[in-house]
């Protein structure tokens, strides 16, 4: 009988990725993020066990989309008080908040319980080529 392998806490190594988003398109870059965040480019993957790397994304006002996304796809929100439902086109939410547009559609990729909230945590998104995280990246 064949045992499956099921991976220990202190056996999970955590690297740190960036993510250039310049000149990508937003469904396949997802995509790619997504798979690093659940570890799916590992070995060692096993569902279930959170064993994905942590993912900085550079350059987020820089991805693309294809077609009339641009002005046709709409994120919405509400207030929850009567008449708060807010609408904002993709190419008005990539010139004020760029990281937004990355961040949701990952999470539309991931799994909507715990362990994809807590997934979504190690994801870091920033609009331009900067992050602060340059001690975590230049360790390896």
């Amino acid at each position: 009988m064949y045992k499956s392998y099921y991976p220990k806490a202190a056996e999970i190594e955590r690297d740190w990725v960036v993510v250039d988003a310049a000149g990508e398109n937003l469904g396949r870059l997802a995509t790619k993020i997504a798979a690093l965040l659940l570890g799916k480019h590992k070995p060692t993957f096993t569902p279930g066990v959170p064993m994905g790397d942590n993912v900085i994304v550079i350059n987020a006002k820089h991805v693309t989309v294809t077609g009339k996304k641009m002005d046709e796809k709409v994120y919405y929100h509400h207030s929850h008080y009567p008449g708060g439902l807010k609408a904002v086109t993709l190419r008005d939410q990539l010139k004020t908040h760029s990281d937004r547009v990355i961040h949701s559609a990952v999470w539309g990729m991931l799994p909507h319980n715990k362990m994809g909230r807590a997934l979504l945590k190690r994801l870091k998104v920033y609009a331009g080529s900067e992050h602060p995280h340059g001690v975590q990246v230049d360790k390896e």
